[in-house]
């Protein structure tokens, strides 16, 4: 364990996967379990990955959790498994989660539960690494239309994924790095920020206040 922990951490205590550039985790309130990742050759940044332990055959190893669903996950793992292995996976103490592997692909694998489990649950109790470090606010995947304004003019943008305190849009408007933008997601209040990078029709912005959890999750649900 000792080992594999060691793999999992970079000079700064942050998370990664060793040689690789990774993602937060990803939360979905899909009853399905998350298919194998996408192939992408541009660079991504690093960010704090929410560490679980499967238990395989008796013995318990640490993976990191790329995307979770109420039906299932997607993990980085460092042990060969088998399709239609049996697992129990641990999110968080004193709780085990049975399910099976649906796919293997490279060095990630993709969980599929015996039985959907709480996603908001488990966003409102993000976890604590065992170094100290707090997991940032998760993503929650989402396909939502949204309307942009920058300088008061408005454009037409899509949510790809939102947390408490930003939102990764697809627009075809052009933004200003560090300028102000102000968000209006279909069937939620104007929310004001920042664009932080923009990649394309790709863009990350965030927010000048952090979003209560619930109001979130109203708001997700409702859709």
């Amino acid at each position: 364990m000792q080992e594999a922990w060691g793999k999992l951490l970079d000079h700064g205590g942050k998370v990664m996967l060793a040689g690789e550039q990774v993602v937060e985790t990803g939360y979905s309130f899909s009853t399905q379990a998350p298919g194998p990742p996408e192939r992408r050759t541009q660079e991504r940044h690093v960010k704090i990955l929410r560490v679980g332990v499967l238990v395989v055959e008796g013995r318990r190893e640490l993976c990191l959790i790329r995307n979770i669903s109420a039906g299932g996950l997607m993990a980085h793992v460092y042990s060969p498994m088998k399709i239609d292995q049996d697992v129990v996976v641990e999110l968080k103490t004193h709780e085990a989660i049975p399910g099976r592997v649906a796919w293997t692909r490279d060095s990630n694998v993709g969980v599929a539960f015996d039985a959907p489990v709480d996603i908001a649950d488990l966003l409102a109790n993000p976890t604590t690494l065992d170094n100290g470090w707090r997991a940032r606010s998760p993503r929650i995947e989402v396909d939502r239309a949204a309307t942009i304004r920058i300088d008061g003019v408005p454009s037409l943008a899509h949510i790809r994924d939102i947390s408490q305190s930003g939102v990764k849009i697809e627009t075809t408007a052009t933004l200003a790095i560090d300028g102000d933008v102000v968000i209006s997601p279909e069937g939620f209040r104007p929310i004001a920020g920042v664009a932080r990078w923009q990649d394309g029709e790709r863009a990350g912005i965030v927010f000048n206040e952090v979003i209560r959890l619930n109001e979130l999750i109203a708001w997700i649900k409702g859709g």
